[in-house]
Parts: structure tokens; C-alpha cells; sequence
């Protein structure tokens, strides 16, 4: 600092010596510090450093006003005009965010899209099994073309009851002739002989458990009799009574299960089927809803 700047202007002298480290009477005591400048500079936090700001304006105000009033100035003293340090901070804070580009922003969608995708995967390989009910053979209680979901995990904890809807795996669908074959998959279809090497799709059927492990089931005068009872099966979910006027008569192998539709003047069902029996491993899961086009339980 000149000596002819500070005798010419004692207030610039003042805050020349304020910004430079100095003391002057009167100084207020927050801005005395023991500690040397560059230990000062790390110990003080930035409350601190705003706060002292703030008096050092307030100080450079009053001096300017007192050197107005006594005539001891030749020229308007600047107030020095400090950014609030939270305006740092944000700016701070601007340069920490420095944008990714598109390929961040791709990044991030291809993160949320696999993350989708296998969250989807899980739920319907573990937990859920969703199918269409193409048919009208479990017409009333599932529509043609409506869709449901069952629990795969119910006939992992437990075994399948009379009265249970369930999907089931009835068989599979050549790729060539799109022929439904009973079963498990082959090599060559049976019904065009063509070399498929196991690529069939897997067909599901949704039905209604009839038949327990060890049944014996007589179909008589279109009513169902269980295990030689002379009261036929209650059966409130029947679209209407049957009217096939046929004879059957069924023993449920063990670890199987006869399966029946509720519409059963139109439903192809176990009564029809090659092999009339759903072994367990094929029982998938327990249908408890629709969800499209009406959600409802289903019972």
C-alpha cells in the first residue's frame, strides 16, 4: 500500500489494511484472530468468512459515510460487493454436475430397460404364470380370449385340490404342421414326421382339478360320481348341466390328476384326451385372477 494513498485516503487505508491482514483501533473483536493468515484461512469455515464479510461492509459503509461528513474524501470509496457464499456453493455445485453427454443418458435407459426386462423374467420363469384362455371350454368362469394369472409358487408348497383352476402343460405344437401333440416333446412329429429336434412350442391348458391321486371317476346320466358315491359331484360352476349322454368310467393313476372344463358341452377335455391323466410335475400354478378384460378372482 502507497503512503500518498493512504495519507490521501484514510479509508482506503483502512481497508487496505483490513484485506491485507492489518488491525486498527476500533476494530471489532470477531475480526482479530491469533492464528497466522494462511492457518486463519484453513480454520475458518464458510459461515465464518460470510459473517466476517458482512462486518467488513458494514465497517467500509460507516467509515465512507463518516469521510462524506467531514469532508475527508476526494473521491466516492467502492463498497466492496461480495458474493453470498451460498451463491458459491451453487455455482460449486454447477461445475460438479458436468452433463454426460447422450451417451450417459443411453446408458442409463439400457440400465433401466435390462433391469425391466429381467425383473419380468424372474416374476414369470418363479413366481407368476400368465396365459390366454383361447377357448370357451371354462365358459363362465373364464371367457373366451380373457387372460389370468396363477401362482406358480402355490404348487410349490403345496399340492393340487379338487376344485383348483389350474395351467397346466398338456403338450406341444409342431412348428412345421401346427399340429397339437400330447406329452412331452419329440424329435419328430407323429403327425407329419418331420425332423423338429424338440423346437415345438409348449402348450398350456387352463382346467378345472376333478380328479384326485387314486379317484375312481363314473361319468353316469351326465353327472360326475367320485369313488363309488351315490350323490354325483356338487358342481355350482358349470355353465350349464351336461348333456353328452355318454358312459366313462376313470381310475387317477398316483401322482396324477383328471382335469375337466366348466363348459362341458364344449370343452376337450381329459374325458377325450390319449392319455386322460396329468402327472404332477405338469401342474404349473393355481389361477387366482383375470386381469383382462375384467379383473376378477377366480374360484
Amino acid at each position: 500500500m502507497s503512503e500518498d494513498r493512504t495519507k490521501k485516503d484514510p479509508l482506503l487505508g483502512g481497508l487496505d489494511g483490513m484485506r491485507a491482514g492489518q488491525h486498527w483501533e476500533g476494530e471489532p473483536e470477531s475480526l482479530r484472530h491469533s492464528e497466522k493468515p494462511d492457518q486463519a484461512q484453513e480454520a475458518f469455515s464458510a459461515e465464518k468468512v460470510q459473517s466476517a464479510e458482512e462486518e467488513a461492509r458494514k465497517i467500509a459503509q460507516e467509515l465512507h459515510r463518516e469521510a462524506v461528513r467531514t469532508g475527508n474524501t476526494e473521491k466516492e470509496v467502492e463498497v466492496p460487493q461480495v458474493e453470498p457464499t451460498e451463491g458459491r456453493k451453487k455455482k460449486s455445485r454447477k461445475k460438479e454436475e458436468q452433463p454426460g453427454g447422450w451417451g450417459k443418458e443411453l446408458f442409463e435407459w439400457i440400465k433401466i430397460v435390462v433391469s425391466a426386462a429381467l425383473i419380468a423374467f424372474v416374476l414369470n420363469t418363479f413366481i407368476i404364470a400368465n396365459s390366454e384362455v383361447p377357448s370357451g371350454s371354462m365358459e363362465n368362469t373364464i371367457m373366451t380370449g380373457d387372460r389370468v394369472i396363477g401362482s406358480r409358487l402355490h404348487y410349490k408348497f403345496a399340492d393340487p385340490e379338487r376344485g383348483d383352476v389350474a395351467i397346466f402343460v398338456f403338450g406341444w405344437q409342431c412348428p412345421e404342421c401346427n399340429a397339437i401333440i400330447e406329452g412331452d416333446k419329440q424329435d419328430t412329429c407323429p403327425a407329419c414326421g418331420s425332423e423338429v429336434g424338440k423346437r415345438g412350442h409348449t402348450i398350456y391348458y387352463v382346467k378345472r382339478v376333478i380328479g384326485m391321486p387314486g379317484d375312481v371317476i363314473d361319468i353316469i346320466d351326465d353327472k360326475v360320481y367320485l369313488n363309488g358315491s351315490d350323490t354325483p359331484l356338487d358342481e355350482p360352476y358349470l355353465a350349464e348341466p351336461m348333456n353328452q349322454h355318454e358312459t366313462y368310467h376313470f381310475e387317477v393313476p398316483e401322482n396324477c390328476y383328471f382335469m375337466m372344463g366348466d363348459n362341458r358341452n364344449y370343452s376337450l377335455d381329459a374325458r377325450y384326451w390319449q392319455n386322460h391323466y396329468i402327472s404332477r410335475d405338469k401342474m404349473v400354478a393355481k389361477v387366482f385372477f383375470e386381469y383382462f378384460p375384467t379383473p376378477k378372482v377366480i374360484h
